[in-house]
């Protein structure tokens, strides 16, 4: 059986549905897998051996290129899948669905809120009671209409091309503290002066922490305001690519951060994390799939009730700044002295 999964949204989302592309390669008996994401989301996929194939859609700023899908699409239909099934659940899942010519296509629907792109698309529908549930649970709910069960283990994985591990030593020492500073939405940001006193923390212990950020304007310009305020602090140069970044959390013993991204790609490495949460949906669809001692989270504000598309924090006390250098130092000694890291 050719199975085509569908998951075109975002990087941390492709790595937390990883338990859910394996139950299938598992459960259904001789199956081939082939996952379509987006071009930039596919490194974190390529390399795991239990899919057979990635098909890396080209998009530009959230949009596909017509002119690039089009030959894409032609290719996709070739291939004369027998099923296939979106996770993202949104308008262009469902269409790419429907366009891979796949006889049997699998989708959610929100039970009160139903869209007719979706019942267009999908020829099987599963009814989603609570779209807010964690992932883990949004995945197999849909996977159950296919019969696939929810396996005892539900372990990230994501794979690097270790031969690039090699060219990092130059710039970052193995086994280093990686702290990811930056987010995806300016109200995820725990704020530049707490990372500063962490930073402050470690020295006196005798640890030193390597800081990184994205590769966007926004991003490197909050490490260049890190650097004013603690010149001596080392910084990790912007790298050329995705998989250049898997290779430096691979190299490392920890990374402190506060996006799920960033965390799911460490957590699938195998790295040890520290998440540093705001509340939202961060907490009731991520977090659960962490233990509580490698989170901190910080108290309950106006962000649980603003949408998700929101970029700062609507309280007078943005609820990042509430949680407390010490209090993230202190965990990160806990999971320090617990993996025996010296």
């Amino acid at each position: 059986m050719k199975i085509l999964a569908i998951q075109f949204k975002y990087l941390g989302d492709a790595v937390i549905l990883t338990p859910a592309l394996k139950a299938l390669t598992t459960q259904i008996p001789n199956a081939e897998l082939h996952v379509l994401v987006a071009a930039e989301i596919a490194p974190l996929l390529e390399n795991l051996p239990w899919i057979n194939k990635i098909w890396a859609m080209p998009r530009s700023r959230g949009k596909a290129k017509l002119s690039q899908a089009l030959p894409f699409i032609k290719a996709l239909r070739k291939e004369k899948f027998d099923r296939s099934i979106d996770f993202g659940g949104n308008d262009r899942g469902a269409l790419l669905s429907l366009l891979s010519g796949a006889r049997i296509r699998l989708g959610a629907i929100e039970r009160d809120k139903p869209k007719l792109m979706q019942r267009i698309c999908y020829t099987q529908i599963a009814q989603r009671a609570n779209p807010s549930a964690p992932y883990f649970d949004l995945h197999f709910e849909l996977l159950s209409a296919w019969n696939i069960k929810r396996p005892d283990s539900l372990r990230l994985e994501t794979v690097c091309k270790h031969f690039e591990i090699d060219a990092l030593e130059k710039i970052l020492p193995r086994n280093s503290i990686i702290c990811h500073i930056t987010t995806s939405q300016p109200k995820k940001d725990w704020p530049i002066t707490h990372w500063a006193k962490l930073h402050d923390l470690a020295r006196v212990e005798g640890l030193t922490l390597t800081f990184s950020a994205g590769n966007n304007e926004r991003e490197r310009n909050l490490l260049s305001e890190l650097k004013k305020l603690r010149p001596d602090a080392q910084m990790l140069p912007a790298l050329a690519g995705l998989n250049m970044f898997l290779c430096a959390l691979k190299s490392s013993r920890i990374l402190i951060c506060g996006d799920t991204g960033p965390l799911h790609f460490a957590e699938g490495l195998g790295i040890k994390v520290l998440g540093i949460f705001a509340v939202g949906n961060s907490i009731k669809q991520v977090a659960p799939i962490y233990h509580q001692d490698q989170l901190i989270c910080a108290k309950s504000c106006a962000c649980e009730a603003t949408p998700s598309n929101v970029d700062y924090c609507q309280s007078t006390q943005p609820c990042m700044a509430s949680i407390p250098p010490e209090a993230v130092f202190i965990k990160l000694k806990n999971i320090l002295a617990k993996s025996n890291f010296n």
